[in-house]
């Protein structure tokens, strides 16, 4: 089921009515990365987004302990509204859930960060064809062989997501994308996934998304925000939780781009 609303989707997940990916989820609304950490890890986690922007771009910060962001939908609440979360214990990913009200705690601090589902809606608005939409499919995820700056003690590559596009297209979808900065904007590669590091495109995160190339397709890469959990989790906090990859939150803004 498509949810054109952001705060029905979320009625959804609160429900337990939706647990799946957000992709093509209340088209034209901002979805978000989202990363929380225990506070004595948030002032480093803060510098880390802000030397690396383009896969980390903040939309929000939450207060100490305060599972609401106001700034990003009035009725938000953290612990209920995505479709399903990931939770890390010593750095270590130790299971997926729906819901982490029983595991809150009053020194957690939530990080928005913006994700290129954002401005898919634009793409195809734009006359930009996404195959992965056609066959109901996310975009896929991969690891890079770049690096991102170092905040101790944060670290991690940089992680890309892909969409093929008509050759004809290419132009157009990056001229698209760059017009949504928080939403990481432009594609940072374009062409031969090995000239990124991504030797298979199997090798795709979680096994999600369109994961092939055709003939008359050409592979664009954008910034992601797997990176900043990536980075998050390498901290080896007692405690981090993340959306699931592909399974975000969807905020009441609509997708920025300049006027």
């Amino acid at each position: 089921m498509i949810y054109n609303g952001p705060a029905q989707f979320r009625t959804a997940c609160r429900l337990g009515q939706f647990d799946g990916p957000t992709g093509g989820q209340a088209p034209g609304f901002e979805q978000a990365n989202i990363v929380v950490l225990p506070d004595a890890y948030a002032d480093s986690f803060h510098r880390y987004c802000l030397l690396n922007p383009q896969p980390c771009p903040i939309l929000h910060i939450a207060e100490l302990g305060d599972p609401t962001l106001a700034a990003l939908g009035a009725d938000i609440d953290i612990r209920h509204d995505l479709p399903r979360y990931r939770i890390f214990t010593n750095g270590e990913a130790s299971k997926d859930v729906t819901d982490i009200g029983d595991i809150w705690r009053d020194d957690l601090v939530t990080f928005a960060l913006g994700c290129s589902l954002s401005f898919e809606a634009a793409l195809v608005a734009g006359g930009v064809r996404l195959r992965h939409i056609e066959e109901g499919k996310t975009c896929a995820a991969y690891r890079t062989d770049s690096v991102t700056q170092d905040v101790d003690p944060f670290f991690a590559p940089l992680t890309v997501t892909m969409r093929v596009v008509p050759d004809d297209q290419v132009d157009l979808a990056t001229s698209i994308s760059q017009k949504f900065p928080l939403s990481h904007g432009g594609p940072v590669h374009v062409g031969n996934p090995a000239d990124i590091g991504i030797i298979s495109l199997n090798n795709n995160i979680d096994g999600l998304g369109l994961n092939n190339i055709q003939a008359g397709e050409t592979a664009m890469f954008w910034a992601c925000g797997v990176t900043a959990i990536e980075a998050a989790v390498s901290a080896g906090a007692d405690l981090t939780i993340s959306h699931a990859p592909a399974h975000m939150l969807i905020t009441d803004r609509r997708a920025h781009k300049p006027t």
